[in-house]
């Protein structure tokens, strides 16, 4: 792989233009998943844009297998990828055209690398926040199931558009996120509700707050220090809802709260 920049840059033009490659030109593309990482952490260089936080794709046997992955994979979330609430999210370019309903943590204390993994106890000690969220993912590949691990994660693991929704309740620390259900609506432009669907947090390495631990230590392996404010999208929390323009989804999260994604052409 001659120049990481150079593929991060081919991406991004892909990206803005709404367009799709069969795979990234020879000279560029990634053997292993540390040269996917490598074009993927350019990503801010080549955009000029602030990285936010943080999602990770592939949370779920199915969700592996869809894609043709061994486990997940961590990606970028781009301070200009966040939508604010309310704000419609336009699918122009959008060949995917699902939505993810997914639990987010807002960190409040860097974790920079070392050498012995973080328990889930140590990674949740430095999480100032839990919150409702949605993404709206995407590829630019043409068909991004055969492209493999590699350049998956080069194209920022098939990172897409994020909503995060407000803070929800300090009590959810005592809650059980692996079981804690969530439901999901999509509703047509029209008015009219088209379908609905159940999902739970254990949809995400069998617990959100696994998942979390999960990235923070894949961060680690790659030297990266997870910073204060930024934020974690941990996966789909249910089969991903099939939408298309003019929809909104609505998703319950109980006492966690709720959140709301308008959908255009």
């Amino acid at each position: 792989m001659s120049d990481p920049r150079q593929a991060a840059a081919l991406l991004w033009q892909h990206r803005r233009a709404g367009t799709t490659l069969d795979a990234l030109p020879p000279g560029l593309r990634p053997a292993d998943k540390a040269q996917g990482h490598a074009i993927q952490a350019q990503l801010p260089v080549v955009t000029g844009h602030r990285l936010a936080g943080w999602k990770i794709a592939a949370t779920s046997a199915a969700g592996q297998q869809h894609i043709n992955v061994k486990g997940p994979m961590a990606g970028r979330i781009l301070d200009s990828f966040v939508r604010a609430q309310g704000e419609p999210v336009s699918l122009a370019g959008n060949r995917m055209r699902v939505v993810e309903p997914e639990f987010a943590f807002r960190i409040g204390t860097d974790l920079p690398p070392r050498a012995a993994p973080r328990s889930t106890g140590e990674v949740l000690a430095a999480v100032a926040s839990l919150h409702p969220a949605f993404e709206v993912p995407d590829s630019r590949y043409t068909v991004f199931t055969e492209v493999g691990e590699a350049q998956l994660i080069a194209d920022d693991a098939c990172c897409g558009v994020f909503l995060f929704g407000p803070a929800a309740p300090g009590d959810w620390r005592t809650l059980d996120l692996a079981s804690h259900r969530v439901r999901a609506s999509v509703v047509g432009s029209d008015g009219q509700p088209r379908y609905a669907r159940d999902g739970e947090g254990r949809a995400a390495l069998g617990d959100p707050r696994v998942a979390l631990t999960w990235l923070v230590n894949e961060l680690s392996s790659l030297d990266v220090t997870l910073t204060a404010g930024q934020t974690i999208s941990t996966g789909t929390c249910m089969v991903p809802l099939e939408i298309q323009p003019g929809d909104s989804v609505h998703a319950d999260y109980g006492v966690l709260g709720r959140i709301e994604i308008v959908l255009r052409a």
